[in-house]
């Protein structure tokens, strides 16, 4: 297998169901910020936010949400007013994630760049700093919000 020192973010040939959690990690920390929101402008985007959401799934921890109930909207921005919408539901210890949003009520609102979920996603950025610095919006429970990434299997780089 690649270490995260022979590859970088070219989804034209990263097989990215082949990498590790932890291995993606350290491939986002390690990648410029400027080649990290070139890939998500480009035609790799819906792909790479495709298995970041899927991974939500199979990471999902059960006993940290508990018996939480809870449908959280995700907006992923982009360049050109680009916009892709998912939805993670918690419930009966499960996570189903919906690749695109629909009607139901969400009880959190999560909007923030693409670059900035894979930092996110990936354990290279705090949820805090991101809302202080403004690179992410929540709107619905601050509270569901706070814990929200402890509910994920997320590596820790």
């Amino acid at each position: 297998m690649a270490t995260s020192d022979d590859l970088d973010l070219d989804f034209g040939t990263l097989d990215l169901r082949s990498v590790e959690p932890g291995e993606f990690a350290r491939i986002v920390r390690n990648t410029p910020a400027r080649r990290t929101a070139e890939v998500m402008a480009g035609p790799h985007r819906r792909r790479v936010l495709d298995e970041l959401f899927r991974r939500m799934e199979t990471l999902f921890k059960p006993a940290e949400a508990g018996d939480r109930t809870a449908l959280v909207r995700w907006r992923i921005t982009g360049a050109g007013n680009t916009l892709d919408t998912y939805e993670t539901y918690i419930a009966d210890g499960r996570c189903v994630v919906t690749p695109h949003g629909t009607d139901r009520p969400a009880r959190l609102t999560l909007t923030m760049a693409a670059p900035e979920l894979l930092r996110l996603a990936s354990g290279n950025a705090s949820g805090p700093a991101l809302f202080l610095t403004r690179k992410l919006r929540m709107q619905g429970d601050l509270r569901l919000a706070g814990g929200l990434l402890s509910y994920f299997d997320i590596p820790r780089v």
